[in-house]
């Protein structure tokens, strides 16, 4: 089943469901009881928010052997996560704004897990127990400012810098699916999720070893090599198969 957010009419946020191009509201809580409408509104006509509301996202850097390497590093002998906030969500469709502070600023199309359920301390092999479901990422990051702060929250936090959706797909096969970036049309980033350092299950047990994962928390799992540059007007799409398709036009 695909989950979307989207405004109503009277300006509220609400959740939805998907049948072929239609939309049915979702009455309750999505994460545990609810009950849906009958799917009757154009998913053309819905003004789509990002698909849900973490208390936080979470991310993997150099998850991909071949990124780490066009970066000049090491892939990591555990996973590298770090942080991205809340207040740099916006959904597909949203406009990613250039900040003046940065002179090179990158995409990195990822793919996205949604927790379901409160999760601390779990195993590689509940993980699957814990996922809402999944989603598609741009883990846009100002890189000039990566390299030359160390710490990765200003590089990373911009707002504007976490585009994710359109929806939710409780149903996604992850283990092996090609993600794609273009920008304006042109092949950046292709590579499968197969190829992954580390796969779901043992990210998903190594940050709940960490900290505590609330629902509709977000993990961005990491990004294929072919990162590159976004200028005023460039269109950036993120695609991954069965999926869907996550674009975003940028601007100054």
């Amino acid at each position: 089943m695909r989950i979307i957010r989207y405004q109503t009419p009277e300006g509220t946020a609400t959740y939805g469901w998907m049948l072929e191009d239609k939309v049915g509201e979702i009455q309750g809580n999505v994460f545990s009881e609810y009950r849906r409408r009958e799917a009757k509104i154009p998913f053309k006509e819905v003004q789509v928010l990002a698909p849900c509301e973490p208390s936080k996202i979470v991310c993997v850097g150099r998850n991909y052997v071949e990124h780490a390497r066009e970066l000049g590093n090491e892939t990591p002998k555990v996973p590298l996560i770090f942080f991205k906030p809340p207040s740099s969500i916006i959904p597909n469709g949203g406009t990613v704004i250039l900040p003046p502070q940065s002179k090179q600023v990158e995409h990195e199309g990822e793919l996205v897990m949604v927790i379901g359920k409160r999760a601390r301390n779990v195993t590689a092999e509940q993980a699957k127990e814990f996922i809402f479901g999944y989603t598609i990422g741009n883990d846009v990051t100002a890189r000039d400012l990566q390299k030359t702060d160390g710490q990765w929250t200003r590089a990373k936090g911009f707002d504007t810098f976490s585009p994710f959706g359109p929806w939710i797909d409780t149903d996604f096969d992850p283990s092996d699916a090609v993600v794609t970036c273009r920008v304006n049309g042109q092949m950046r980033q292709m590579a499968s999720t197969r190829d992954m350092v580390f796969n779901v299950g043992t990210l998903i047990a190594y940050i709940s070893s960490v900290m505590t994962l609330e629902p509709g928390d977000l993990i961005f799992t990491g990004t294929p090599a072919g990162v590159g540059e976004l200028k005023n007007g460039d269109v950036v799409d993120v695609e991954i198969e069965g999926l869907g398709k996550l674009s975003n036009p940028v601007k100054v």
